[in-house]
Formats: C-alpha cells, sequence, structure tokens
C-alpha cells in the first residue's frame, strides 16, 4: 500500500483529507502540531506522531525513517505562533535566518525545499478532495443584489492585490469602502473586524493568491466561517471558485439561507 506524510495544522481539513486517501487505499503517517491539531486525527490515520511547531527537525527524522517519499501539508498553522514564546529548535531556526522575509508563502516554500533536498515531494493539498472546490455560481438560495455585486467585484480586485503581497487573502468591503484587509490575525477576526465599522450589510471576498501554490495556504471556509457572518450580520461572502475548499457545504448554506446570507464563488 502506498504512504503519504501529513502534516496537519487545524482545523477540519486534515480529517477530511485523511479520510479521502484512507479511501483512496493511501496509508497515512500523520505529524500533529500539538498547538493546532485535532485529536480526532488519531482516529484517522494509520499512525501518528505529535511535535511542538517549532520541532522541524523531529518531523524531519521521522519521515526520513518511516521512508516518505511524498508528503502532503493540510490545515493552517497559525503564523502569529513565530511571535508566541515556542521554542524553536536549531533546524528552524536556520532555515528561518536564510529567508529575505518571514512572509508566509516564503516559510512554506522554505520548508517545501527542504523536504524536496532529503527526496520528499509535497502534493497538492486538495489531492482527494476535489469535490470541496465549488465551481462559479451562486451557491445559496439567496442572491445578492445589483448593488452587493459591486462591491464583491470592487472587494475582488483589492483582495488580489493584497493576496499577490502575500499579506492576506480577505477583504470586508461595503459601498466600495474598504473597512478591513486580512493580515496575520485571519480571515474570520477580519470579517469581525471590518464590520464594527458598519452596521451589518458588509461583503467579505475571499480569494487565492494570484499565483497559488496549492501545496500548502489553500483558502477555506467551513463551519467557523458562518458563524462569524451570522455573529456580524455579513450580508455576502465571496469565495474564488476552483481554489476554495468549502467544508460542511450543506450546514453552511443551510444556515446562510436561513440568515439572509448570500455565498457566491466567482
Amino acid at each position: 500500500m502506498e504512504k503519504i506524510g501529513l502534516i496537519a495544522g487545524n482545523g477540519e481539513f486534515p480529517l477530511l483529507f485523511a479520510k479521502g486517501a484512507k479511501a483512496a487505499g493511501i496509508s497515512v503517517l500523520a505529524i500533529g502540531i500539538k498547538e493546532e491539531t485535532s485529536k480526532e486525527l488519531e482516529n484517522l490515520v494509520d499512525s501518528i506522531h505529535w511535535i511542538s511547531v517549532g520541532q522541524l527537525k523531529t518531523l524531519i527524522d521521522i519521515f526520513k525513517k518511516e521512508e516518505i517519499k511524498k508528503a502532503v501539508m493540510a490545515g493552517q498553522i497559525r503564523h502569529k505562533l513565530l511571535f508566541s514564546d515556542i521554542e524553536l529548535d536549531e533546524e528552524l531556526k536556520t532555515l528561518l535566518l536564510q529567508l529575505k522575509d518571514k512572509k508566509t508563502d516564503t516559510i512554506l516554500g522554505a520548508v517545501a525545499l527542504r523536504l524536496k533536498q532529503l527526496g520528499i515531494e509535497l502534493i497538492d493539498s486538495s489531492t482527494f478532495l476535489k469535490d470541496y472546490l465549488p465551481e462559479k455560481g451562486i451557491l445559496t438560495q439567496t442572491k445578492p443584489t445589483e448593488h452587493q455585486w459591486q462591491d464583491v467585484s470592487f472587494g475582488l480586485e483589492i483582495a488580489k492585490t493584497i493576496a499577490g503581497l502575500d499579506i492576506g487573502q480577505s477583504v470586508v468591503v461595503k459601498d466600495k469602502v474598504v473597512l478591513a484587509v486580512e493580515a496575520i490575525e485571519g480571515t474570520d477576526e477580519a470579517i469581525s473586524r471590518g464590520n464594527l465599522l458598519c452596521k451589518g450589510g458588509a461583503v467579505a471576498v475571499k480569494v487565492s493568491k494570484p499565483n497559488q501554490d496549492m501545496r500548502f495556504d489553500i483558502p477555506l471556509i467551513g463551519k467557523r466561517t458562518i458563524e462569524t457572518l451570522i455573529n456580524t450580520k455579513t450580508a455576502v461572502l465571496a469565495i474564488e471558485a476552483g481554489k476554495t475548499l468549502f467544508l460542511d457545504r450543506e450546514h453552511v448554506l443551510k444556515l446562510a439561507d436561513k440568515h439572509g446570507i448570500s455565498i457566491v464563488a466567482v
């Protein structure tokens, strides 16, 4: 049986990947991140090793010992952990010191290169999950108004610009005014922050990067997203078709329609 290494971050993405891989007859060896990964993953993989987010050498040693040749990164590892008091091993310290900056893509790209040097190929993290990438269209029964569509178009241009700079991948707009730009805090917090400046009815736009590397940092929405949209009275969420993982789709769309929220893939 073919074996794959799973570097698991937070949320449901790693769980779904593990299920998809198992359904395809692939053996999964997981690296769980103590600060991020759900314990539920233990029940979905063939074996799992728990490490701290700062233990890159331990991760490499495990993959080498288990003769892993292909691996995937699934789930977010929060960028802000870099500014916590988590101890970094010498392997990770050396890697970070060599970087021109500490943007998400720069760090993940460096890790991918280090793994490649050791004969470990990082593959597309949406492998086995293509059904979770919506095609273009209005996904809810609730449709945006013409005015909201204008905000979607306006926000899409802004979001693509900041994504290209690797700042973030989401913006919140209303009446063609930018209320919030996502940075290190993540999409949900950006949506919450943006809606503090208006009395509901904002449009949130979430996109991939212009040259999105599907091996890591794929845009994702799910249960937590819809809870944020409801709590902030956001009117519309626009996501990029074909490049955004949509988890718990039936549940999310049902709640969106119940609360009069439009979700569209553009």
